[in-house]
């Protein structure tokens, strides 16, 4: 896509206008947009520019806390395929197949990682090899008994294991996001949810049907932000499972 190079930027086409909206984080600079602008050639005029506080990133510090070896990130939705149970969360929470424990002493396994795709995508699959471990259909008290892709303008609750549950709207379909380093995912749902560092992977969802799975944005829970959301569909078709 036309810009992507440009590490702490965000893509999306405006439903309402039909306009190229380009969405740029603190660390872009004044060149960058110019960049941006220059590469777009006769189009320039077609992109409208917005500036978000904080920078983009993937929030990786893991609903519930999952824990790796060497970071925290949230657990998005229990799944199953047969009779073996998983559940999925961030891609970039996966890279390197690690196992997943319940706390930070790493004393109680849940399983390993059996399934990553960041960048590009950013979902991921654990499995449960711990059979002593409970893993309802639910996010906290809510259950979960649906799946779908969500619409511009739904109300939508996100749950994280650093800030816990907060709502806001959908306000774009398949945006892309450069997180820097070569990081570039595809296809993700832009909200106006807040969340933070740790969050990552978490569920976003509207009452009993399951959207996303927190992939990363800007700013706070104190000052809000902007979030962006892997569709949970697209992660469920690609292994192959289903909620129950």
């Amino acid at each position: 896509m036309l810009g992507a190079d440009v590490a702490g930027t965000a893509w999306n086409v405006d439903p309402a206008t039909h306009t190229l909206v380009v969405t740029a984080d603190s660390s872009v600079s004044k060149a960058d947009i110019a960049k941006i602008k220059r590469q777009a050639g006769a189009n320039a005029s077609a992109i409208r520019v917005e500036r978000t506080p904080g920078r983009f990133s993937k929030l990786l510090s893991g609903g519930d806390a999952i824990y790796a070896p060497s970071w925290r990130c949230s657990l998005g939705f229990n799944v199953k395929k047969g009779s073996t149970y998983y559940f999925l969360t961030a891609g970039h929470c996966t890279e390197g197949y690690p196992n997943y424990y319940t706390s930070s002493s790493h004393s109680t396994s849940i399983g390993p990682t059996v399934g990553t795709s960041f960048p590009g995508n950013d979902y991921g699959l654990v499995q449960y090899s711990n059979t002593s471990l409970s893993h309802p259909s639910a996010v906290g008290s809510q259950h979960i008994s649906s799946a779908a892709n969500p619409t511009v303008g739904q109300t939508v609750t996100r749950r994280g294991s650093t800030t816990g549950i907060h709502s806001g709207r959908v306000t774009a379909l398949n945006a892309t996001v450069n997180y820097g380093g070569g990081d570039i995912v595809y296809g993700l749902i832009r909200t106006t949810v807040c969340a933070e560092p740790g969050d990552s992977g978490g569920p976003l969802y509207a009452g009993s049907t399951a959207l996303g799975l927190t992939s990363g944005g800007s700013g706070n829970c104190s000052s809000g932000g902007t979030t962006f959301f892997q569709p949970v569909v697209e992660a469920m078709n690609a292994y192959g499972v289903s909620l129950f």
